[in-house]
């Protein structure tokens, strides 16, 4: 398998995430081209793809870090860790995380977060494994749909 940063967003990237983000969420709109450039173009954001050489090299995995400075310092999200459901149990969602934290802590964050629906049990495991803790904390969310 090979973990890389997107530099640049061709129409196969594109159509990846085509494939991707309904695995994640089926709620979730695709990103077009444009989107997925502002992801990959921010200063805030690190895209990095997956590839699975069982399957002709194609993009099967993604993962975004965020990376951003605040008074208190460095601070790491890991959003939207998604690999194809063909390419899973080999790894890839776990080396597409340890490339996240590897860049957080060159970038000199003390910790990176990230969240999970607990029905993503294989998830779960693999972030507890690798280390994560699952946090006593109060997550809130403003919904503007909701709240016009």
């Amino acid at each position: 398998m090979e973990i890389y940063e997107a530099t640049e967003v061709t129409d196969e990237v594109v159509a990846a995430f085509q494939q991707l983000v309904p695995q994640l969420s089926t709620s979730a709109r695709i990103p077009n081209k444009d989107e997925i450039a502002e992801i990959v173009n921010s200063p805030a954001t690190i895209l990095y793809l997956a590839r699975d050489p069982d399957r002709e090299n194609q993009i099967v995995g993604s993962l975004t870090l965020v990376l951003f400075r605040i008074p208190t310092g460095v601070r790491a999200w890991i959003e939207d860790v998604i690999v194809d459901q063909a390419s899973r149990g080999k790894g890839i969602g776990e080396a597409l995380t340890l490339a996240a934290l590897d860049r957080s802590k060159k970038a000199g964050a003390k910790t990176v977060d990230l969240t999970s629906r607990p029905s993503r049990e294989a998830a779960n495991r693999l972030y507890q494994r690798i280390g994560f803790q699952q946090r006593e904390t109060n997550l809130y969310r403003y919904d503007f749909l909701k709240n016009k």
